[in-house]
Parts: structure tokens; C-alpha cells; sequence
């Protein structure tokens, strides 16, 4: 299945799409939520009702958040290899042998058509970065490889909008360059796990004003999403709800020559095969003023 969070008329509802078909089925505002459904709810799609997807709008797959959003970086190598050197003194000495982790806060996350917030004030070096998500949908520590997907309810698209100069500034420590707020779009919906034939068969694919800057297979990735489960909860339990990010190929702004980076009025599609596509515009915003 293809489980969205639908708004109709100001209130959001748990849908099922088709859009092959272009129609979504909407259950009752007392229906579970999809933040419920990943977490264990049961929901009968039967007591639904069936309307065009042009219909509703499409938001932010889930609200509920148990922790910040947990991210894999450098899981190509082209992407690794292409920003030696551009790292700003910061490039590990070797390929790594192990994943690399970090962290966003969950304020970034913006719907599939939301607006990408963008302050200058902030950052001069808005970056993009297409990813496959993972959605953890059953709790689980130290998870070998061989059961991961046990503990996999679906996929789905995310864009790990960065800043690239506070990635940089803050001791090496990614956090701060990538949680800025209302920057990280998600979904368009989650894609059940049964219902991706082959993970390692996803194109990923990122324009910027309808050019395509990153284009890539998932069979590229350096660590397997097997992996990534098993070493992220390693000591350390996932819980139902987790957003794990997979990493972005290359193609990058910052590694790019000249250097290509987001400004208001740029329109951004993360596409995933199988997975859908967002589209978002960048926006100026004041994010460095107070609320």
C-alpha cells in the first residue's frame, strides 16, 4: 500500500493511494493517523471514502516524531569521492569502514509540496540531497542484517537540504548544518515495504529548475540498508516511527564546479522510483529573526 496523511477542509485524515489511478481512499478524521498505523494501529480501508487525488492536499507523511531523524552520510562513494577536497579541511583520511551517522532535528521536515524556507542570514550555501527514507515500524536493538526488514513498515522520498558552511563550522559536527527548520521535504507517501520488489533497483533523482543534477540507482549505495539498520541499532534501540535517511549520490552543489547552490524561487523534485516525487519551491523566509 500507499499510505499518505491527506487534508480536506482543514483536518487531516489517513489515506490509501492509487496513483496510478489518481484517486486516494480517505478513512474518518477518528481513524488511526499514519504516525498510528506505522506504530502498530490496525485500519480497515473498507470504511474509506474514494475521491481524486486533485481533490486533497497531501502533507507531511507523519507528525509524530520519537527522536530527531537519523541519517547515513557518504552511502555512495561517487558522492565521497567527489568531495574530496571540498570538505574544508574536514575529509577523513580513508573511505570509511562503517556507516556514518548523524543527526536532524524534526522541525525540518516539510510536506511534498510544501516550501523549502530559505534565509540567507542564515547560510550562503543552501545544498540538496535526494535520499531514499526508511520507516521503522517495529522497536528493536541490536537487529541483525538478515532480519532488518522485519522491522521495516515502508519507504519513502526525503531531500536533506543542507547547509553547507554551518556543516562545516561547528566542529565537524553536521547537526547544526543540517536542522534548519522547514527544510527537509518528505513523502509524497509511504510505500509499504511488501510493495518494493527490490530496494536495490530505485532510481534517485534530484532537478533544480528542470535540470537533473543527481540521477542514481540504489544498487550504488555503499552500505547495504540491511546494514545501515543493523549497525544504527547496534546498543541502540529503533523504535516504531524512526525516519532513517539512506544517503544522497553525487551531484551535489557544493562539490560541483561551479558550485551550485538553492535560492528563492528555485523549484526542487526529489524523485524515487516507485516511491513518488516531491515538489517543492525554495522560498526566502526569516528564519534568523525571532518568531
Amino acid at each position: 500500500m500507499k499510505l499518505a496523511t491527506v487534508r480536506v477542509d482543514g483536518r487531516d485524515h489517513l489515506g490509501a493511494v492509487e496513483p496510478e489511478e489518481g484517486t486516494v481512499t480517505i478513512l474518518p478524521a477518528a481513524a488511526p493517523t499514519l504516525d498510528d498505523v506505522v506504530r502498530g494501529d490496525l485500519v480497515d480501508l473498507r470504511h474509506g471514502t474514494r475521491v481524486t487525488l486533485d481533490a486533497v492536499e497531501i502533507v507531511a507523511p507523519l507528525r509524530r516524531f520519537n527522536r530527531d531523524i537519523l541519517c547515513t552520510g557518504w552511502n555512495y562513494w561517487d558522492h565521497f569521492e567527489e568531495s574530496r577536497g571540498k570538505r574544508d579541511g574536514q575529509d577523513p583520511v580513508d573511505r570509511p569502514q562503517h556507516p556514518t551517522f548523524f543527526t536532524k532535528g524534526p522541525d525540518t521536515v516539510i510536506g511534498p509540496h510544501d516550501d523549502i524556507a530559505f534565509d540567507p542570514a542564515i547560510s550562503a550555501k543552501w545544498d540538496y540531497e535526494a535520499e531514499v527514507a526508511l520507516i521503522i515500524g517495529k522497536d528493536g536493538r541490536s537487529i541483525p542484517e538478515e532480519r532488518a526488514w522485519e522491522h521495516v513498515f515502508g519507504l519513502c522520498v526525503a531531500n536533506d537540504v543542507s547547509q553547507r558552511d554551518l556543516q562545516r563550522r561547528h566542529g565537524g559536527q553536521w547537526l547544526k548544518g543540517k536542522s534548519i527548520d522547514a527544510t527537509m521535504p518528505l513523502g509524497p507517501w509511504i510505500t509499504t515495504a511488501d510493495e518494493v520488489a527490490d530496494p536495490y533497483d530505485l532510481t534517485v533523482r534530484c532537478t533544480l529548475n528542470g535540470e537533473v543534477l543527481q540521477e542514481a540507482s540504489t544498487r550504488q549505495v555503499a552500505f547495504r540498508f540491511e546494514r545501515i539498520i543493523a549497525e544504527l541499532s547496534w546498543g541502540m534501540t529503533l523504535r516504531a516511527g524512526d525516519v532513517i535517511l539512506t544517503g544522497t549520490p553525487s551531484g551535489i552543489g557544493n562539490a560541483r564546479e561551479p558550485q551550485v547552490f538553492l535560492a528563492s524561487g528555485d523549484e526542487v523534485v526529489t524523485f524515487v522510483s516507485g516511491l513518488g516525487e516531491l515538489r517543492n519551491r525554495v522560498v526566502a523566509t526569516d528564519l534568523s529573526g525571532q518568531p
